[in-house]
């Protein structure tokens, strides 16, 4: 495994993509790319045109070899995608994804027809053609693809759409993610990268706070001209297509994809608006209290309290942490968790050009996952550790269903990380015996719980009212501040104190560019495990293996389903609101102990 780091966390993995492929041109990368694209040349003239009148056994047969295609372009397009991450500024691994997504793409072109054609099956017919044992089993894939049918565009508006993706979206994105890379940020001397100056954010350090915050502001305020006509392009693009697609609202097909009813986001976003005053604005006050101010300073928001020793925790101090967390739940999670780091799975070294944030990618369910995170041995970092694993080995447990079947949708995919988030915080709150250092970890469970609910709705409350006003014209720079400082403010409430740089902090978050609306997926998964974690500690036997058979189902049965077992329901009113309860009482706890 390759490794580096620095004396205080110990040696730092880096992942070796050589088990996917040893190089961009190894002769099997090539080769892979050519099978690819004939078996889709095959496909599309044996089975294009034909899928009516084929029987469920046949149609069965040809969504295997769909899934065996996929399959083949997903790994090489994991390989470009995982190379790039690890170096965004470098052009020549900006270049090799390009080519490589041009080359995939083409191939993908052959086959777009098939899902096009399943949805114009009427639903009598599909139903004779899975009584067929080959075909039912991907009765789930085909219920998610057809849940589109009624935005579904002719084959040739399509295709066009599908082709034009790279010049498109996706060059866009990339302008963006090289862009973020490339910027330094000038802080005590120094030039450092988003990631380091963020990670100063939370600090013990309040000079190093504040100068971290304004450098960032400086530096996304220089450029934000740009950040402000890439988001204004690709919310005008999104706009176009919705419109041609016949979605009521910006948000629909998000929903649509991620397999939840549009009441249900509502329900979502409105409880935890509603408990803006309980939850954001009462902990911040508190915390301010600590401070000995009536307003924090906006760089001080995830600041370690006043009395709290900070110190580096080492990378393997926060591997043990983490699996014996999974362990004591259950021995399969800490066994498939020990999987990432017996082998070369996990890019934890922070390095200029790195992709900022941090990732699970599943690549396909024939190889394994691999993490990314910038680990700088804070208590925040050992809990994003928790979290990406998690994802692991959710991806590594439904590799089992198969390409099409192993996904799950956003909100249910946040729901194996933030239970290991949950377990980890469990355990270290558990072992703790010093009031004051239990009372610190929990006030950073606090911060993280509202980072992950209140400040992620407050992002999807962004991106609604931008998509809204993009409507009626493109939006200017000084606009999208005002808007986000408007939200900011609603959502941290009255004890944070924001300066006019803040204004440009919307530009970084990378899902506004990448996903649209993804970010209530996170306090989707938050309340959720919530629910789940008290179901856990008032269960009796079984629990355990109930979990890790929602994990093994990957993507084929939706959340009513999946919960059900639980006794979880999340169409329910009173579901949210239960979920929303945890985080009030922990803060209850932190006044206590205070």
């Amino acid at each position: 495994m390759s490794a580096s780091g620095n004396a205080a966390l110990g040696a730092l993995p880096e992942w070796d993509l050589g088990d996917l492929y040893e190089s961009p041109d190894a002769p099997e990368l090539a080769a892979d790319l050519q099978t690819a694209a004939e078996a889709a040349k095959r496909f599309h003239a044996a089975h294009a045109g034909k899928l009516a009148e084929m029987s469920g056994a046949a149609l069965g047969e040809a969504v295997e070899g769909y899934e065996a295609i996929r399959e083949k372009i997903g790994r090489v397009t994991s390989y470009a995608t995982l190379r790039y991450a690890a170096d965004v500024s470098d052009p020549a691994r900006g270049k090799f994804l390009q080519d490589i997504q041009e080359k995939t793409n083409a191939i993908g072109t052959e086959l777009l027809f098939f899902t096009l054609e399943i949805n114009r099956l009427s639903d009598a017919a599909l139903a004779e053609k899975l009584k067929a044992e080959k075909l039912a089993r991907y009765a789930p894939w085909l219920r998610d693809v057809r849940a589109f049918r009624a935005h579904q565009l002719p084959d040739d508006l399509e295709r066009l759409l599908y082709e034009k993706y790279l010049s498109g979206r996706a060059a866009w994105t990339r302008l963006f993610d090289e862009t973020m890379a490339g910027l330094r940020f000038p802080v005590d001397g120094k030039e450092l990268t988003e990631t380091e100056t963020l990670d100063l954010l939370s600090s013990p350090d309040g000079v190093a706070r504040r100068a971290a915050a304004k450098a960032l502001g400086q530096v996304f305020g220089e450029n934000v001209r740009l950040f402000a006509l890439i988001t204004n392009t690709l919310a005008k693009d999104k706009a176009i297509e919705d419109a041609w697609r016949n979605y009521p609202r910006p948000v629909s097909e998000r929903n649509l994809e991620n397999q939840v009813e549009d009441a249900v986001v509502t329900a979502l976003v409105d409880a935890v608006r509603e408990a803006h005053p309980r939850l954001a604005h009462r902990y911040y006050a508190w915390k301010a209290r600590l401070f000995g101010v009536d307003q924090l300073d906006y760089w001080d928001r995830n600041a370690p309290l006043p009395d709290e020793a900070v110190r580096a925790i080492p990378w393997e101090e926060a591997v043990k942490t983490v699996l014996e967390a999974y362990a004591s739940f259950t021995p399969e999670l800490a066994r498939v968790g020990q999987r990432f780091f017996d082998a070369a799975w996990i890019d934890a070294n922070p390095r200029p050009g790195k992709a900022s944030g941090a990732f699970a990618h599943s690549t396909v369910p024939s190889h394994h996952p691999y993490l990314l995170l910038s680990y700088q041995g804070k208590t925040r970092d050992v809990m994003t550790l928790a979290h990406e694993l998690g994802h692991g080995v959710h991806q590594v447990l439904a590799a089992k269903q198969g390409l099409l079947l192993a996904e799950t949708p956003l909100t249910l995919a946040e729901t194996a990380s933030v239970f290991g988030e949950m377990l980890t915080f469990q355990r270290l709150l558990g072992e703790e015996r010093d009031p004051k250092v239990k009372r610190n970890l929990l006030a950073a469970k606090v911060e993280d719980m509202l980072n992950t609910v209140v400040r992620q709705i407050a992002f999807h409350s962004f991106e609604e009212r931008i998509h809204d006003e993009r409507s009626a014209g493109e939006l200017s720079a000084e606009r999208l501040g005002d808007i986000w400082l408007e939200v900011q403010a609603e959502s941290l409430g009255p004890a944070i104190r924001f300066e006019e740089e803040y204004r440009f902090f919307w530009t970084y978050i990378p899902h506004f560019i990448h996903t649209p609306f993804y970010v209530y997926a996170y306090a989707f998964g938050d309340c959720l495990v919530n629910s789940l974690y008290a179901a856990y500690e008032a269960a009796e036997e079984g629990f355990a293996e109930k979990y890790l058979d929602l994990l093994r189902a990957g993507g084929t049965h939706r959340h009513r389903e999946l919960l059900a077992p639980f006794g979880l329901d999340a169409s329910d009113p009173a579901f949210w609101g239960r979920g929303l309860g945890v985080i009030e009482r922990m803060i209850d706890e932190l006044e206590t102990l205070s």
